[in-house]
């Protein structure tokens, strides 16, 4: 991946609806360039998706997110890749992650209620064969996602210098 790539994909991070003719005027360079970059980074994987950070407060939307730390055994063979394999194959859990510290993983889950969420960690994740234990934590409130301020009373207001 080379610096160009780079920058492609950090406008791409910044405001994933911006079109390959815009990047390519901020780079200058051919909108077929960029385009083909673009492509190009899809078919390797290394572009995976392009998403909307969604204020959840503002849609009424009731459902739950809850952080799970988990310690677990590593396999001999494997280490931590087949159990985050396993755990990651739930379609409650939309992120897993390795991590250093006290626990393994951090694995986040989405519910419709606290009880749905629950009702994951104490049936399908707990009771896992290397899974020793787990640490829930419920978001609350979201006050920052994907780097976004998702509540506009903490954004940072320019002072006027007269």
């Amino acid at each position: 991946m080379n610096d160009i790539d780079k920058k492609i994909l950090e406008i791409l991070k910044n405001d994933s609806r911006i079109s390959a003719g815009a990047i390519a005027a901020m780079l200058g360079m051919e909108e077929s360039e960029v385009a083909k970059r673009i492509e190009d980074m899809q078919d390797s994987g290394v572009l995976v998706k392009y998403t909307a950070v969604i204020n959840s407060e503002l849609t009424q939307d009731e459902s739950v997110t809850a952080l799970i730390e988990v310690k677990v055994t590593p396999q001999s063979t494997h280490g931590f890749d087949n159990i985050a394999r396993e755990i990651m194959a739930y379609e409650e859990v939309s992120s897993v992650y390795l991590m250093s510290g006290a626990y393994d993983l951090v694995v986040i889950v989405e519910g419709k209620t606290i009880k749905q969420v629950a009702g994951f960690i104490s049936e399908k994740l707990s009771v896992m064969e290397n899974v020793l234990s787990t640490a829930t934590h419920f978001i609350l409130k979201k006050y920052k996602s994907e780097g976004i301020i998702l509540d506009k009373k903490y954004t940072k207001k320019r002072e006027v210098m007269a």
